[in-house]
């Protein structure tokens, strides 16, 4: 299938690049029934989306004309959650306009903002930024949106999950009504659907994924492995599947500098990316990755957006991800566009149900096996040599006589030896780890009994509780408080569990399974911000969960609303990615 008819400077774009076969997402956007609606997609990571909005703006941008005229007030923006995301949208849309001549500003948090005024300043066709941080410059009058015709709002899902409905609605309020949204999201959920009534117009629905299975070009492999032997199992997979490029997800910083250290110490080409690195530091680790200069990059789920590295063939999640969405997104930095792709969860024994539910959540299927032995890498090592290309090349003349001398003065076994010793010095060593078969069961506890079948399911964990220095004299509502925690804290609105709100604190409860993550993004929190610590279960238990409440019960104070965030992040960068000041979130908790 060849592409269909495109703007004349983008087709000529698509031609340099290679582009011959459109994706489906591609080619839903160029129909006929697309053509000048609003645009409500849903479409997976890696499905080619970033060419596919570029694409669809092409001729509300341009109209008939070839080129674009002067830069002045940009006509397009594209909204992005996350830095690299949005740098990854920026690298995209510039060869796809350099032959129409556009000139594009990219507004990051955690960036130099006064070079971004000066850009905007001098004029712009295209802008795209994250949301704190555009919504910084049009605060402060640096963009002007009196001319915009197209918005983009790409991972929207991602964006509310990060706490940013505030920033987007304060951003799509300033824009013009005649303007063209197009709206990209993995899933359609109700906070979506919700956002898309109220600022697209008659909205074209496209759904990429129906009948399509999740990640398709992903094999799934879930490796048992003993608990204590998580390092080197991770070491055997990368031994075993020595793909040029791999990605290695653990739930904590403090775990990506434990696990990164231990594959450089085995002789592995590691670099590191989390949330507390400064933006020239993710960038330099990415670029090493794009280059071939590092074959593992291991990461938080900061990570697990916005990153296309081509050869990317492997994923390796360390520690098992919180939910299916954070499987699959993690997951989707690699099987892209058509190419093949491995994903492998390490599974300890304990944690054997917790995976089975989140691939089941998350619609996937996974072949079972024990980590790779020792002896099955040593196996695919030799397998490896003597396949390699460089054995039945042809012999330079120029090194006949150099052969003749090695092969005079020493045996064939020697020879041999030399090669092996030399081929295996660049090799990690595989680890000798236990090998746990799929139909191992979980050792049981003396004196307790055994789960029957159908009947696995118990009670929801007690989660950790924490005390906010914030309460009912601050006007404390959930509304702002739970995205302000977990903006804080790196988790998601659903790790959070209990809220009660007291006069001067707020204690609130998060699952277990995330709590060490959330104790180290706070131990990182500024002083002036407000103040989170660890607190005992109020009495009574652990009492309700959060649930829908009247409206309008309070706005966060001065400095709960919007205090600075780390991590080297700038404005509109908090969380993990690098993300959300205060929003506005329809939750208020049952009376205490």
């Amino acid at each position: 299938m060849s592409f269909p008819e495109t703007h004349p400077a983008l087709k000529r774009a698509l031609d340099e690049r290679g582009y011959e076969t459109p994706t489906p997402v591609q080619t839903a956007v160029l129909d006929v029934a697309a053509d000048g609606r609003d645009l409500l997609v849903s479409a997976q990571t890696g499905s080619g989306k970033t060419v596919a909005f570029g694409l669809a703006m092409a001729d509300t941008l341009l109209g008939g004309a070839e080129h674009f005229g002067p830069a002045g007030a940009p006509l397009a923006v594209i909204i992005a959650p996350t830095r690299e995301l949005a740098m990854q949208v920026t690298r995209e849309l510039t060869w796809l306009y350099a032959p129409a001549g556009a000139r594009i500003v990219s507004c990051i948090g955690g960036m130099d903002a006064r070079r971004e005024a000066r850009a905007l300043q001098m004029g712009a066709h295209i802008v795209v930024g994250t949301p704190g941080r555009l919504c910084d410059h049009l605060s402060r009058g640096r963009l002007v949106l009196s001319d915009l015709r197209v918005v983009v709002l790409d991972e929207a899902d991602e964006m509310l999950d990060l706490g940013f409905r505030d920033e987007l609605e304060q951003l799509l309020d300033a824009m013009p009504k005649t303007r063209r949204t197009l709206l990209f999201s993995a899933t359609i959920a109700r906070e979506i659907a919700s956002l898309a009534k109220r600022y697209q117009n008659d909205a074209l629905r496209i759904d990429t994924l129906s009948g399509a299975r999740q990640h398709a070009d992903i094999e799934y492999r879930a490796l048992l492995a003993d608990g204590r032997e998580i390092i080197p199992a991770v070491v055997n997979v990368l031994r075993e599947t020595d793909s040029p490029t791999t990605m290695v997800f653990c739930a904590t910083r403090e775990l990506v500098r434990h696990l990164q250290s231990a594959l450089v110490e085995r002789g592995f080409s590691s670099v590191a990316l989390s949330g507390e690195l400064g933006q020239a530091e993710r960038t330099r680790a990415i670029d090493s990755l794009r280059k071939g200069q590092a074959s593992v990059c291991v990461a938080t789920d900061v990570a697990a957006r916005g990153i296309d590295i081509p050869a990317l063939a492997l994923v390796v999640h360390a520690t098992l991800p919180t939910d299916p969405a954070t499987l699959l997104h993690r997951s989707g930095r690699t099987g892209r566009a058509g190419r093949k792709g491995v994903c492998a969860l390490i599974v300890p024994v304990s944690q054997r149900r917790r995976a089975e539910r989140l691939m089941m959540g998350a619609k996937i299927s996974a072949t079972w096996s024990p980590v790779p032995s020792a002896e099955e890498i040593r196996a695919l090592d030799a397998q490896r040599l003597l396949s390699d290309p460089a054995l039945s090349e042809e012999v330079p003349a120029a090194d006949h006589e150099l052969i003749s001398r090695l092969t005079e003065g020493h045996s064939p076994e020697q020879l041999a030896a030399a090669l092996l010793r030399t081929y295996r010095a660049h090799l990690p060593q595989p680890e000798n780890v236990r090998q746990i078969t799929p139909d191992a069961r979980p050792p049981r506890a003396e004196g307790t009994r055994p789960v029957r079948e159908g009947r696995d399911r118990a009670p929801r964990e007690p989660g950790a509780w924490f005390s906010l220095s914030v309460g009912r004299q601050d006007k404390a509502d959930p509304k702002w408080l739970v995205p302000l925690i977990c903006r804080l804290g790196g988790v998601r609105k659903s790790d959070i569990g209990a809220i009660r709100i007291a006069d001067t604190q707020t204690l609130f409860e998060i699952a277990p399974d995330t709590e060490e993550k959330f104790r180290s993004c706070i131990a990182a929190i500024d002083n002036d911000e407000v103040q989170i610590a660890p607190a005992s279960a109020p009495a009574g238990g652990m009492g309700p969960r959060r649930s829908s409440g009247p409206r309008g019960q309070g706005r966060p104070p001065a400095g709960a609303r919007r205090p600075r965030t780390f991590g080297g992040g700038g404005q509109g960068h908090g969380g993990p990615r690098g993300g959300a000041t205060g929003s506005s979130r329809k939750r208020s908790p049952r009376p205490a």
